[in-house]
Parts: C-alpha cells; sequence; structure tokens
C-alpha cells in the first residue's frame, strides 16, 4: 500500500524547526516531504493556544501551491474558506467606489482567506498525521553552532539539542535573530496598530443596517478614510463575520498579539464614519476583539548565521504589514525553498544550501515586503478628487511576478546557478 503521505528517501539531514507557526510548520512539512529528519520545539503547551485567537488571514496563489502537494490539506482549506473573488471598496462615509476582481488569478492559483486559527489548525494536523516530531511545551532558550563536529542547536529547557541545520520559525521576537546579527535587536514600531475582530453572524442578522452583508452568502468590502482602512467580510457561508482596521498608534497599548479591545475605544478612531462600520463595530461581543501594535524590522542584512548551520525564516527574517497580503504566503515560500536547498545540496553541504536559500530568497521577499506600505500609503493618503475619477488608483496591485509563482519549482531551476554565483563562477551563457 502506499505511502499516505510521499517523501523522498531519508537524506540523513537532521533539521530542527523553532516555532509552530505557519513558517514554522511550513518548514517541518516541506523537510520532511524532502526525506530531512525532523524534530519541531513548540513553547505553549497546548497548541489551541495558538489555533483559537486572531482572524482572517490570506494565502495568495504563490503561497497556496504548497497546501495542493500536502495531501487533503488544500480541499480542508477550502472548506473554511471565504467563498469570494472580489474587494467592494467604498469611501469611509458611506459611499460606493469601485469593485476589484480576482476572478482573473484563479489561472494562477487558488485564494485562500479564512480564520487563521482554523486554517492552522488543519496545516498542525497534517504536519502530526506525517508523523512529524513535534515537542509541544519546549521553550528555547539559545542557539549555537559549532566546527567540531560541523553542528547547530538548540538549549531547550536547559539541555542542549544537536542537528545539522536549525530554522527561526519563532516571529519578530525569534530568540535566533541574535546569533544572525551577532546582537540583541528589538522590533520597531510602525508607527500603526490594529483592531480585528471575529464574531458570528447571529449577532447582524437581525439589524438593518449591516444584516445585507450575511443574507447573500460570503462578502468583501473595504471602507477607506484618512490615515484608515477598514475591511469586513462575512465567511462560511456567511454564518461567521470579521472586522479589521489599521489606525495610528497612539502608544495606548502593550506590544501584544493578545491585548483585548473595547469596542467603545475603537469607535473614537472612527468618528464621521458610515453607519455600516458603526454598526460592525458596536456588534462584536465582549471578548472577541483584539488590538495589538503592528511592529516591524529594517531588512536584515543576512538571513542565517556565521557558520551558515542556523537560518530564520517567515517574521523572523521578514515581518510584513497586513496591506502586503503577502506575509503568510511568504513563509510558506520560505519552508518550501529551504527543504528543496537542503535536498539539493545533501548532508556534506549544508552552508550552501543555507546560502542558496537567502540568495534564492532575499531580494524577492523584500521586494514583496515592500507593498505593504505602499498599499497603506495610497489608502490612507488618497486625493478623493482624483479618485473619483480614478477608482482603479485604489486596487491592490496583484501582479504575476509575485503571485504566478512556484517557490519549488523556483528553487530547482535556479539551485545550481545560485550555487556557481556564490562560489563566484561566472555565469553560463
Amino acid at each position: 500500500m502506499p505511502d499516505k503521505f510521499p517523501r523522498l528517501p531519508p537524506s540523513g539531514i537532521k533539521v530542527i524547526v523553532v516555532g509552530a507557526g505557519f513558517a514554522g510548520l511550513a518548514a517541518a512539512i516541506e523537510c520532511d516531504r524532502k526525506g530531512h529528519s525532523v524534530t519541531l520545539f513548540e513553547k505553549v503547551d497546548d497548541i489551541d493556544e495558538i489555533t483559537r485567537i486572531g482572524d482572517i488571514i490570506s494565502f495568495d496563489p504563490n503561497g497556496s501551491k504548497a497546501f495542493e502537494r500536502w495531501p487533503g490539506v488544500v480541499d480542508s482549506m477550502e472548506a473554511i474558506a471565504r467563498q469570494t473573488d472580489w474587494l467592494d471598496l467604498y469611501h469611509h462615509e458611506g459611499l460606493f467606489v469601485t469593485r476589484q476582481s480576482f476572478a482573473p488569478e484563479k489561472a494562477w492559483g487558488r485564494r485562500i482567506n479564512g480564520h487563521r486559527g482554523q486554517l492552522h489548525s488543519i496545516i498542525y494536523r497534517h504536519a502530526v498525521e506525517c508523523g512529524i516530531d513535534i515537542r509541544l511545551g519546549s521553550r528555547v532558550e539559545d542557539y549555537f553552532e559549532t566546527d567540531y563536529p560541523p553542528q547547530a542547536g538548540v538549549v531547550v529547557n536547559g539541555q542542549r539539542v544537536s542537528a545539522d541545520v536549525v530554522i527561526a520559525a519563532e516571529g519578530v521576537r525569534s530568540r535566533g535573530r541574535k546569533i544572525v546579527l551577532g546582537s540583541e535587536e528589538n522590533p520597531k514600531s510602525s508607527g500603526y496598530a490594529v483592531y480585528r475582530a471575529w464574531f458570528p453572524a447571529d449577532r447582524i442578522r437581525n439589524n438593518p443596517v449591516i444584516q445585507h452583508l450575511v443574507t447573500h452568502g460570503d462578502t468583501h468590502m473595504g471602507f477607506i478614510g484618512p490615515d484608515i482602512h477598514f475591511l469586513a467580510s462575512s465567511i462560511k457561508d456567511a454564518t461567521e463575520v470579521n472586522w479589521v482596521f489599521t489606525h495610528i498608534d497612539d502608544g495606548n497599548i502593550e506590544e501584544s498579539w493578545q491585548f483585548p479591545g473595547k469596542p467603545s475605544e475603537a469607535l473614537k478612531y472612527l468618528e464621521g464614519w458610515c453607519p455600516v462600520v458603526h454598526e460592525l463595530v458596536k456588534a462584536t461581543p465582549d471578548g472577541r476583539l483584539i488590538d495589538h501594535k503592528l511592529v516591524y524590522r529594517d531588512p536584515l542584512p543576512t538571513f542565517i548565521s556565521p557558520k551558515a548551520r542556523i537560518t530564520l525564516i517567515g517574521d523572523s527574517a521578514h515581518p510584513f504589514l497586513p496591506t502586503s497580503i503577502q506575509g503568510a504566503s511568504q513563509s510558506i515560500e520560505d519552508g518550501v525553498v529551504l527543504a528543496t536547498c537542503l535536498e539539493l545540496s545533501g548532508k556534506d553541504d549544508i552552508p550552501t544550501a543555507l546560502r542558496a536559500y537567502e540568495k534564492l530568497r532575499y531580494a524577492r521577499v523584500h521586494r514583496a515586503q515592500a507593498t505593504g506600505p505602499k498599499t497603506r500609503e495610497r489608502w490612507h493618503k488618497a486625493d478623493w478628487s482624483k479618485v473619483w475619477k480614478n477608482p482603479e488608483m485604489i486596487h491592490l496591485e496583484r501582479e504575476p511576478w509575485l503571485l504566478n509563482f512556484d517557490a519549488e519549482k523556483d528553487a530547482y531551476d535556479r539551485y545550481a546557478l545560485v550555487v556557481e554565483e556564490l562560489a563566484g563562477v561566472k555565469p553560463r551563457l
């Protein structure tokens, strides 16, 4: 009977992954597919601490290509994803401006938009079913790498654990950044913060101002005003509702992903906005609103450690603003490319694999990262005298170089050339 989860023959490469977020799980699953032996350490004791929080998260076609290679995953995701291929955009006072269609992108792959925790749970369950060694309640306190033997490792709950390569996927505050950069570095405020909410659609079904969001299937809309953009949608056949808005950070909250927000405080930012927005915020039940700062880091000079045995991926390497709509997809691409480079290098040349991974990812990921501030400024500083004449000015940029991309194929196609470039060999004509 064939293996339910096809994988390449054992490579002999031992991999440690730190962090069971999207980036860490993608790296673990992809390394397992490529025949590497994986141990994943996650500090939480109960994975529900990760899967129950959050609101909407998006994977564009370039990110979802990996899910199609993981048996059963993409179909499970689509079953709970928002079923829309458009975004309706409004002026903050309520006037309709334009509809942006994403239908042409279907030729590039699938768009998956759903609850962050529920989609994470699908991927986590897949990793468990693959038999990956996942160790919850394992707090990584430090990283190390050695020349003799040539290894890298982590200190977990006071004990040293070694492998051939270590992948730091803990997010913007990853301890792995210290060994890569050579010093401690704190994330910076982006100058903005975000309110996020998710709740049952029954809360608005009888409200005449906003019931249209949940009476004819899933919806997706955005409201744009001075230094704020407010996105709302219904999902899962309009049985659940979510909204999110980005505003200037006035320093009134701590840096926490789960800081509780209050609808009354959120409404203060929305004076003069249309009734739809106000009613959505007021309908939010207690305990269903999160208020958190958006932090970022300047582009790093490198993603890999001095001995090239430890690497950063996902938000540990390149945190994205939500307006890029690419943070999650790029973290998946990271895992795909890294696992492929390890396959192609083999156990005896791990440093080359990590340097090739960085070379393959660096320019692309920073180009994608730059789309976040660009979109935010186009919305928050919109010149409405021009927008009304040309509504497509406020459409999201959906470019083929970014979305119509297969990270695994690209890694296979370009690995040898990149390795030659790293070795100083002149490009072949």
